[in-house]
Protein backbone atom coordinates (compact mmCIF):
# COMPACT_ATOMS: atom_id res chain seq x y z
CA UNK A 1 0.00 0.00 0.00
CA UNK A 2 1.03 3.29 -0.95
CA UNK A 3 1.70 5.51 2.12
CA UNK A 4 1.89 9.29 2.67
CA UNK A 5 5.41 10.73 2.89
CA UNK A 6 4.99 12.07 6.35
CA UNK A 7 4.39 8.13 7.49
CA UNK A 8 6.71 6.91 4.89
CA UNK A 9 9.58 9.10 7.10
CA UNK A 10 7.68 8.24 10.79
CA UNK A 11 8.40 4.28 9.77
CA UNK A 12 11.46 4.83 8.60
CA UNK A 13 12.30 6.66 11.67
CA UNK A 14 10.39 3.78 14.01
CA UNK A 15 12.68 1.30 12.36
CA UNK A 16 16.03 2.90 12.51
CA UNK A 17 15.01 3.68 16.43
CA UNK A 18 14.48 -0.30 16.83
CA UNK A 19 17.15 -1.50 14.74
CA UNK A 20 19.98 0.61 17.41
CA UNK A 21 17.68 -0.63 20.50
CA UNK A 22 17.80 -4.38 19.64
CA UNK A 23 21.61 -4.25 17.61
CA UNK A 24 20.49 -7.53 15.34
CA UNK A 25 23.65 -9.14 14.52
CA UNK A 26 22.42 -9.36 11.04
CA UNK A 27 20.95 -6.14 9.44
CA UNK A 28 18.17 -6.74 6.87
CA UNK A 29 18.61 -5.53 3.28
CA UNK A 30 16.85 -1.93 3.06
CA UNK A 31 13.53 -1.54 1.98
CA UNK A 32 12.63 0.34 -1.28
CA UNK A 33 9.60 2.97 0.30
CA UNK A 34 7.45 4.21 -2.64
CA UNK A 35 6.95 7.55 -2.32
CA UNK A 36 3.80 10.35 -3.53
CA UNK A 37 4.78 12.06 -6.45
CA UNK A 38 1.49 13.95 -7.34
CA UNK A 39 -1.87 14.03 -5.73
CA UNK A 40 -4.40 14.03 -8.56
CA UNK A 41 -8.58 14.57 -6.72
CA UNK A 42 -8.54 11.59 -4.55
CA UNK A 43 -5.97 9.29 -5.92
CA UNK A 44 -1.99 9.38 -5.81
CA UNK A 45 0.64 8.71 -8.75
CA UNK A 46 3.82 7.12 -6.90
CA UNK A 47 7.68 7.63 -7.97
CA UNK A 48 7.64 3.67 -9.03
CA UNK A 49 4.77 4.77 -10.83
CA UNK A 50 7.04 7.20 -12.60
CA UNK A 51 9.53 5.11 -12.59
CA UNK A 52 7.87 2.24 -14.94
CA UNK A 53 6.83 4.61 -17.33
CA UNK A 54 10.40 6.25 -17.92
CA UNK A 55 11.55 2.90 -18.19
CA UNK A 56 8.90 2.21 -21.21
CA UNK A 57 9.31 5.50 -22.62
CA UNK A 58 13.19 5.31 -22.85
CA UNK A 59 12.87 2.10 -24.62
CA UNK A 60 10.36 3.66 -27.09
CA UNK A 61 12.41 6.23 -27.81
CA UNK A 62 15.58 4.05 -28.65
CA UNK A 63 13.39 1.97 -30.88
CA UNK A 64 12.39 5.02 -32.70
CA UNK A 65 16.46 5.95 -32.61
CA UNK A 66 15.22 9.20 -30.91
CA UNK A 67 17.73 10.57 -28.11
CA UNK A 68 15.68 10.88 -25.29
CA UNK A 69 15.88 14.25 -22.85
CA UNK A 70 17.58 14.44 -20.04
CA UNK A 71 15.91 12.06 -16.72
CA UNK A 72 14.90 15.04 -15.07
CA UNK A 73 12.89 16.59 -18.10
CA UNK A 74 11.79 13.17 -19.15
CA UNK A 75 10.57 12.59 -15.91
CA UNK A 76 8.67 15.93 -15.60
CA UNK A 77 7.00 15.48 -19.05
CA UNK A 78 5.65 11.74 -18.52
CA UNK A 79 4.47 12.91 -15.26
CA UNK A 80 2.34 16.02 -16.47
CA UNK A 81 1.09 13.41 -19.16
CA UNK A 82 0.10 10.87 -15.99
CA UNK A 83 -1.72 13.87 -14.23
CA UNK A 84 -3.77 14.61 -17.12
CA UNK A 85 -4.45 10.93 -17.95
CA UNK A 86 -5.61 10.34 -14.05
CA UNK A 87 -7.95 13.10 -14.34
CA UNK A 88 -9.66 11.73 -17.31
CA UNK A 89 -9.26 8.08 -16.13
CA UNK A 90 -11.38 9.76 -12.39
CA UNK A 91 -13.73 11.31 -14.62
CA UNK A 92 -14.27 7.65 -16.22
CA UNK A 93 -14.69 6.00 -12.40
CA UNK A 94 -17.36 8.67 -11.26
CA UNK A 95 -19.40 8.41 -14.30
CA UNK A 96 -19.07 4.26 -14.46
CA UNK A 97 -17.70 3.88 -17.63
CA UNK A 98 -15.28 0.92 -17.27
CA UNK A 99 -13.30 -1.97 -19.60
CA UNK A 100 -14.46 -5.39 -18.99
CA UNK A 101 -11.78 -8.24 -19.20
CA UNK A 102 -13.36 -10.05 -21.83
CA UNK A 103 -12.89 -6.27 -24.06
CA UNK A 104 -9.60 -5.83 -23.22
CA UNK A 105 -8.21 -9.50 -23.97
CA UNK A 106 -9.98 -9.24 -27.38
CA UNK A 107 -7.88 -5.43 -27.58
CA UNK A 108 -4.32 -7.69 -26.53
CA UNK A 109 -4.79 -10.56 -28.30
CA UNK A 110 -5.68 -8.26 -31.64
CA UNK A 111 -2.20 -6.34 -30.56
CA UNK A 112 -0.71 -9.28 -30.24
CA UNK A 113 -2.29 -10.75 -33.87
CA UNK A 114 -1.12 -7.59 -35.85
CA UNK A 115 2.68 -8.48 -34.24
CA UNK A 116 2.14 -12.18 -35.78
CA UNK A 117 2.11 -13.51 -32.09
CA UNK A 118 -0.11 -15.52 -30.00
CA UNK A 119 -0.44 -13.95 -26.84
CA UNK A 120 0.70 -15.71 -24.71
CA UNK A 121 3.87 -15.47 -27.08
CA UNK A 122 2.90 -11.45 -26.81
CA UNK A 123 3.20 -11.55 -23.43
CA UNK A 124 6.87 -13.15 -23.25
CA UNK A 125 7.88 -11.15 -25.53
CA UNK A 126 7.22 -7.87 -23.73
CA UNK A 127 8.35 -9.63 -20.13
CA UNK A 128 11.66 -10.18 -22.17
CA UNK A 129 12.03 -6.01 -22.46
CA UNK A 130 11.39 -5.98 -19.41
CA UNK A 131 7.98 -4.84 -19.14
CA UNK A 132 5.62 -6.10 -16.34
CA UNK A 133 2.21 -7.84 -17.78
CA UNK A 134 0.43 -6.81 -15.07
CA UNK A 135 1.25 -2.87 -15.90
CA UNK A 136 1.04 -3.52 -19.34
CA UNK A 137 -2.60 -4.88 -19.07
CA UNK A 138 -3.63 -1.54 -16.95
CA UNK A 139 -2.33 0.89 -19.34
CA UNK A 140 -3.95 -0.56 -22.20
CA UNK A 141 -7.20 -0.85 -19.87
CA UNK A 142 -6.55 3.16 -19.18
CA UNK A 143 -5.90 3.51 -22.87
CA UNK A 144 -9.41 2.00 -24.28
CA UNK A 145 -11.01 3.58 -21.29
CA UNK A 146 -10.11 7.41 -22.01
CA UNK A 147 -10.98 6.11 -25.82
CA UNK A 148 -14.82 5.51 -24.72
CA UNK A 149 -14.75 8.58 -22.57
CA UNK A 150 -13.71 10.74 -25.75
CA UNK A 151 -16.36 8.71 -27.87
CA UNK A 152 -18.61 9.46 -25.09
CA UNK A 153 -18.07 13.42 -23.85
CA UNK A 154 -16.88 14.55 -26.98
CA UNK A 155 -17.08 12.59 -30.58
CA UNK A 156 -20.90 11.74 -29.96
CA UNK A 157 -21.43 15.54 -29.48
CA UNK A 158 -20.14 16.83 -32.52
CA UNK A 159 -22.43 17.21 -35.44
CA UNK A 160 -21.86 18.40 -39.01
CA UNK A 161 -24.55 20.29 -40.78
CA UNK A 162 -25.40 20.83 -44.38
CA UNK A 163 -24.57 24.33 -44.13
CA UNK A 164 -20.98 23.35 -43.48
CA UNK A 165 -20.60 20.85 -45.42
CA UNK A 166 -21.58 23.30 -49.08
CA UNK A 167 -19.02 25.86 -47.48
CA UNK A 168 -16.54 23.10 -47.14
CA UNK A 169 -17.47 22.34 -50.73
CA UNK A 170 -17.65 25.77 -51.57
CA UNK A 171 -13.90 26.74 -50.78
CA UNK A 172 -12.42 23.56 -51.79
CA UNK A 173 -14.17 24.44 -54.92
CA UNK A 174 -11.58 25.80 -57.49
CA UNK A 175 -9.45 22.27 -56.53
CA UNK A 176 -12.38 19.61 -56.82
CA UNK A 177 -13.29 21.24 -60.11
CA UNK A 178 -9.09 20.44 -61.44
CA UNK A 179 -9.96 17.00 -59.49
CA UNK A 180 -7.06 16.72 -57.26
CA UNK A 181 -6.75 18.25 -53.62
CA UNK A 182 -3.63 18.75 -52.04
CA UNK A 183 -2.66 16.67 -48.56
CA UNK A 184 0.08 17.17 -45.94
CA UNK A 185 2.03 15.12 -43.69
CA UNK A 186 2.26 17.04 -40.66
CA UNK A 187 4.29 17.00 -36.82
CA UNK A 188 2.74 19.26 -34.26
CA UNK A 189 3.73 20.50 -31.02
CA UNK A 190 1.34 22.04 -28.31
CA UNK A 191 2.54 24.19 -25.37
CA UNK A 192 -1.06 24.43 -23.28
CA UNK A 193 -2.06 27.01 -21.83
CA UNK A 194 -4.78 26.83 -19.00
CA UNK A 195 -7.96 28.66 -18.91
CA UNK A 196 -8.09 32.05 -17.45
CA UNK A 197 -4.47 32.16 -16.99
CA UNK A 198 -2.50 35.07 -15.43
CA UNK A 199 -0.22 36.86 -17.47
CA UNK A 200 2.29 35.28 -15.62
CA UNK A 201 1.60 31.98 -16.62
CA UNK A 202 1.12 32.75 -20.33
CA UNK A 203 4.28 34.53 -20.65
CA UNK A 204 5.82 31.72 -18.66
CA UNK A 205 4.24 29.12 -21.43
CA UNK A 206 5.56 31.62 -24.46
CA UNK A 207 8.51 31.59 -23.18
CA UNK A 208 8.44 27.74 -23.14
CA UNK A 209 7.53 27.99 -26.86
CA UNK A 210 9.42 30.55 -28.17
CA UNK A 211 12.78 27.78 -26.85
CA UNK A 212 11.41 24.76 -28.57
CA UNK A 213 10.64 26.62 -31.71
CA UNK A 214 14.24 28.09 -31.35
CA UNK A 215 15.82 24.70 -30.74
CA UNK A 216 14.07 22.95 -33.70
CA UNK A 217 15.45 26.08 -36.03
CA UNK A 218 18.91 25.90 -34.74
CA UNK A 219 18.94 22.10 -36.07
CA UNK A 220 17.57 20.37 -33.38
CA UNK A 221 15.56 16.64 -34.24
CA UNK A 222 11.59 16.92 -34.02
CA UNK A 223 10.67 14.01 -32.21
CA UNK A 224 13.12 14.76 -29.75
CA UNK A 225 11.97 18.50 -29.00
CA UNK A 226 8.54 17.31 -28.98
CA UNK A 227 9.18 14.64 -26.46
CA UNK A 228 10.71 17.49 -24.47
CA UNK A 229 8.27 20.27 -24.78
CA UNK A 230 4.71 19.07 -26.14
CA UNK A 231 1.94 18.75 -24.26
CA UNK A 232 0.28 16.77 -26.75
CA UNK A 233 -1.06 13.25 -26.58
CA UNK A 234 1.07 12.24 -29.38
CA UNK A 235 4.32 14.02 -27.80
CA UNK A 236 6.45 11.02 -27.38
CA UNK A 237 5.60 9.59 -30.18
CA UNK A 238 6.96 12.46 -32.22
CA UNK A 239 3.85 14.41 -32.53
CA UNK A 240 3.00 12.81 -35.69
CA UNK A 241 -0.77 14.05 -37.24
CA UNK A 242 0.01 11.67 -40.42
CA UNK A 243 -1.68 12.98 -44.02
CA UNK A 244 -4.20 15.21 -43.99
CA UNK A 245 -6.17 17.50 -45.89
CA UNK A 246 -6.78 21.26 -45.50
CA UNK A 247 -10.12 20.19 -44.73
CA UNK A 248 -8.93 18.53 -41.90
CA UNK A 249 -6.95 20.91 -40.22
CA UNK A 250 -8.15 23.55 -37.88
CA UNK A 251 -8.39 26.96 -39.99
CA UNK A 252 -4.95 28.04 -37.72
CA UNK A 253 -3.14 25.14 -39.06
CA UNK A 254 -4.32 25.58 -42.86
CA UNK A 255 -3.77 29.62 -43.25
CA UNK A 256 -0.27 28.76 -41.65
CA UNK A 257 0.82 26.05 -44.33
CA UNK A 258 1.04 27.97 -47.72
CA UNK A 259 4.54 29.25 -47.29
CA UNK A 260 5.91 26.35 -45.86
CA UNK A 261 7.84 23.84 -47.98
CA UNK A 262 8.61 20.13 -47.09
CA UNK A 263 11.28 20.09 -43.84
CA UNK A 264 9.98 23.85 -42.53
CA UNK A 265 8.64 24.58 -39.78
CA UNK A 266 5.81 27.16 -39.10
CA UNK A 267 5.83 30.31 -36.55
CA UNK A 268 4.44 30.17 -33.39
CA UNK A 269 0.68 29.81 -33.96
CA UNK A 270 -1.42 30.97 -31.12
CA UNK A 271 -4.86 29.33 -30.46
CA UNK A 272 -7.22 28.82 -27.18
CA UNK A 273 -5.72 25.93 -26.21
CA UNK A 274 -2.07 27.36 -25.84
CA UNK A 275 0.72 27.81 -28.37
CA UNK A 276 1.34 25.54 -31.47
CA UNK A 277 4.28 24.75 -33.89
CA UNK A 278 3.82 22.74 -37.01
CA UNK A 279 6.40 21.12 -39.28
CA UNK A 280 5.70 19.72 -43.18
CA UNK A 281 7.26 16.44 -43.40
CA UNK A 282 5.72 16.35 -46.76
CA UNK A 283 3.25 17.37 -49.65
CA UNK A 284 1.26 15.58 -52.31
CA UNK A 285 -1.89 15.89 -54.76
CA UNK A 286 -4.32 13.27 -54.26
CA UNK A 287 -6.87 12.75 -57.03
CA UNK A 288 -10.08 12.79 -56.19
CA UNK A 289 -11.88 10.71 -58.87
CA UNK A 290 -13.55 7.78 -57.54
CA UNK A 291 -14.67 4.80 -59.61
CA UNK A 292 -16.98 2.34 -57.36
CA UNK A 293 -17.71 -0.78 -58.61
CA UNK A 294 -21.65 -1.20 -57.82
CA UNK A 295 -23.62 -4.54 -57.88
CA UNK A 296 -27.42 -4.11 -57.88
CA UNK A 297 -29.21 -7.30 -55.76
CA UNK A 298 -31.89 -8.91 -53.86
CA UNK A 299 -32.36 -11.20 -50.89
CA UNK A 300 -34.35 -13.42 -49.26
CA UNK A 301 -33.77 -13.37 -45.47
CA UNK A 302 -35.18 -15.71 -42.75
CA UNK A 303 -34.09 -14.94 -39.50
CA UNK A 304 -33.74 -17.54 -36.64
CA UNK A 305 -34.78 -17.95 -33.14
CA UNK A 306 -36.34 -20.23 -30.55
CA UNK A 307 -38.94 -21.44 -33.23
CA UNK A 308 -36.52 -21.61 -36.30
CA UNK A 309 -33.79 -23.42 -35.90
CA UNK A 310 -30.20 -23.34 -38.46
CA UNK A 311 -31.07 -26.38 -39.79
CA UNK A 312 -34.93 -25.33 -40.41
CA UNK A 313 -33.74 -21.48 -42.09
CA UNK A 314 -31.43 -23.59 -44.21
CA UNK A 315 -33.63 -26.12 -45.36
CA UNK A 316 -36.53 -23.41 -46.30
CA UNK A 317 -33.63 -21.69 -48.35
CA UNK A 318 -32.97 -24.64 -50.21
CA UNK A 319 -36.24 -25.49 -51.32
CA UNK A 320 -37.18 -21.89 -52.20
CA UNK A 321 -33.95 -22.10 -54.58
CA UNK A 322 -35.14 -25.09 -56.01
CA UNK A 323 -38.51 -23.32 -57.02
CA UNK A 324 -36.62 -20.29 -58.79
CA UNK A 325 -34.03 -22.30 -60.84
CA UNK A 326 -37.11 -24.20 -61.84
CA UNK A 327 -38.98 -20.87 -63.31
CA UNK A 328 -40.47 -18.87 -60.29
CA UNK A 329 -39.81 -15.03 -60.00
CA UNK A 330 -37.65 -14.11 -56.97
CA UNK A 331 -39.51 -11.06 -56.20
CA UNK A 332 -43.01 -13.07 -55.87
CA UNK A 333 -41.17 -15.41 -53.07
CA UNK A 334 -39.01 -12.81 -51.64
CA UNK A 335 -42.19 -11.06 -50.84
CA UNK A 336 -43.92 -13.98 -49.60
CA UNK A 337 -40.60 -15.43 -47.70
CA UNK A 338 -38.64 -13.10 -46.52
CA UNK A 339 -38.26 -11.37 -43.27
CA UNK A 340 -36.00 -8.51 -44.63
CA UNK A 341 -37.66 -4.88 -44.65
CA UNK A 342 -36.68 -5.36 -48.47
CA UNK A 343 -39.59 -8.12 -48.99
CA UNK A 344 -41.98 -5.15 -49.72
CA UNK A 345 -39.86 -4.35 -53.02
CA UNK A 346 -39.62 -8.35 -53.81
CA UNK A 347 -36.47 -8.27 -52.11
CA UNK A 348 -34.13 -5.78 -54.04
CA UNK A 349 -31.28 -4.18 -52.06
CA UNK A 350 -30.91 -1.41 -54.77
CA UNK A 351 -27.12 -0.56 -55.72
CA UNK A 352 -24.82 -1.61 -53.22
CA UNK A 353 -21.42 -0.18 -52.97
CA UNK A 354 -17.98 -2.16 -51.06
CA UNK A 355 -18.80 -2.27 -47.57
CA UNK A 356 -22.44 -1.39 -47.48
CA UNK A 357 -23.03 -5.11 -46.34
CA UNK A 358 -21.32 -7.41 -43.55
CA UNK A 359 -18.46 -9.60 -45.03
CA UNK A 360 -19.96 -12.62 -45.27
CA UNK A 361 -23.28 -11.44 -47.54
CA UNK A 362 -20.34 -9.20 -49.81
CA UNK A 363 -18.11 -12.00 -50.05
CA UNK A 364 -21.38 -14.38 -51.46
CA UNK A 365 -22.50 -11.62 -53.69
CA UNK A 366 -18.86 -10.96 -55.03
CA UNK A 367 -19.01 -14.53 -56.24
CA UNK A 368 -22.30 -14.24 -58.58
CA UNK A 369 -22.81 -14.17 -61.92
CA UNK A 370 -25.43 -11.63 -62.91
CA UNK A 371 -28.55 -13.31 -62.21
CA UNK A 372 -26.95 -16.39 -60.50
CA UNK A 373 -28.85 -17.15 -57.39
CA UNK A 374 -26.06 -18.49 -54.18
CA UNK A 375 -26.98 -21.15 -52.08
CA UNK A 376 -27.95 -20.68 -48.41
CA UNK A 377 -25.68 -17.79 -46.90
CA UNK A 378 -25.22 -17.34 -43.20
CA UNK A 379 -24.70 -13.53 -41.94
CA UNK A 380 -25.22 -12.45 -38.44
CA UNK A 381 -28.83 -11.65 -39.20
CA UNK A 382 -29.98 -15.19 -40.61
CA UNK A 383 -30.09 -17.14 -43.52
CA UNK A 384 -30.19 -15.61 -47.27
CA UNK A 385 -30.35 -16.20 -50.59
CA UNK A 386 -28.87 -13.96 -52.93
CA UNK A 387 -29.31 -12.53 -56.54
CA UNK A 388 -27.25 -10.53 -58.18
CA UNK A 389 -28.98 -8.56 -61.12
CA UNK A 390 -26.76 -6.56 -62.64
CA UNK A 391 -23.09 -4.47 -62.07
CA UNK A 392 -21.90 -1.28 -63.60
CA UNK A 393 -18.98 0.94 -61.77
CA UNK A 394 -20.25 4.14 -61.10
CA UNK A 395 -18.49 7.57 -60.53
CA UNK A 396 -19.15 8.47 -57.42
CA UNK A 397 -16.87 12.29 -56.98
CA UNK A 398 -19.40 14.46 -56.06
CA UNK A 399 -21.03 11.84 -53.30
CA UNK A 400 -18.08 11.16 -51.95
CA UNK A 401 -16.98 14.99 -52.11
CA UNK A 402 -19.74 15.52 -49.83
CA UNK A 403 -19.38 12.23 -47.84
CA UNK A 404 -15.63 13.14 -47.27
CA UNK A 405 -16.33 16.86 -46.21
CA UNK A 406 -18.65 15.48 -43.56
CA UNK A 407 -16.31 13.48 -42.68
CA UNK A 408 -13.33 15.84 -42.52
CA UNK A 409 -15.41 18.39 -40.71
CA UNK A 410 -16.17 16.05 -37.82
CA UNK A 411 -13.06 14.83 -37.52
CA UNK A 412 -11.28 18.90 -37.47
CA UNK A 413 -14.30 19.56 -34.86
CA UNK A 414 -13.85 16.34 -32.85
CA UNK A 415 -10.09 17.17 -32.53
CA UNK A 416 -10.38 20.94 -31.25
CA UNK A 417 -13.39 19.64 -28.66
CA UNK A 418 -11.48 17.17 -27.32
CA UNK A 419 -7.90 19.25 -27.15
CA UNK A 420 -10.48 21.73 -25.34
CA UNK A 421 -12.24 19.23 -23.15
CA UNK A 422 -8.77 17.43 -22.20
CA UNK A 423 -7.77 21.12 -20.88
CA UNK A 424 -10.99 22.30 -19.02
CA UNK A 425 -11.54 18.55 -17.13
CA UNK A 426 -7.26 19.25 -16.29
CA UNK A 427 -8.08 22.28 -15.11
CA UNK A 428 -11.23 21.31 -12.69
CA UNK A 429 -8.81 18.15 -11.13
CA UNK A 430 -7.38 18.89 -7.39
CA UNK A 431 -3.77 18.60 -8.52
CA UNK A 432 -0.93 18.93 -5.88
CA UNK A 433 2.78 17.86 -7.57
CA UNK A 434 5.37 16.57 -5.04
CA UNK A 435 8.01 16.11 -7.70
CA UNK A 436 10.57 18.62 -6.46
CA UNK A 437 10.30 17.48 -2.88
CA UNK A 438 12.84 14.33 -3.35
Amino acid sequence: MTLPLRNSLLGLYAFTTATLLVAPSVVAAPIPIDRVIAVVNHGVLTEQELARRVVQVQQQLSQQKVAAPSRAKLERQILERMITERALLDLAEGTNLKVSAEALDRTLTRMATENRLSLPEFRKALEQEGQDWSSFREQIRNEITIARLREREVDNKVSVTDAEIALQLTQLGDKASAQTKDEYELAHILITVPEAASPEINEKRRLRAEEALTKLRSGDDFAQVSALYSDAQNALEGGKLGWRSTAQLPNLFADALPPLKPGDTSTLLRSSNGFHILKLLGQRGANTAYIVHQTQAAHILIKTNELVSDSEAQHRLTNLRERLIHGARFADLARLNSDDLSASRGGELGWLNPGDTVPEFERAMDALAPNEISQPILSPFGWHLIQVLTRRDQDLSEERRRIEARRMIRARKAEEAFDEWVRQTRDRAYIEVRLEDR
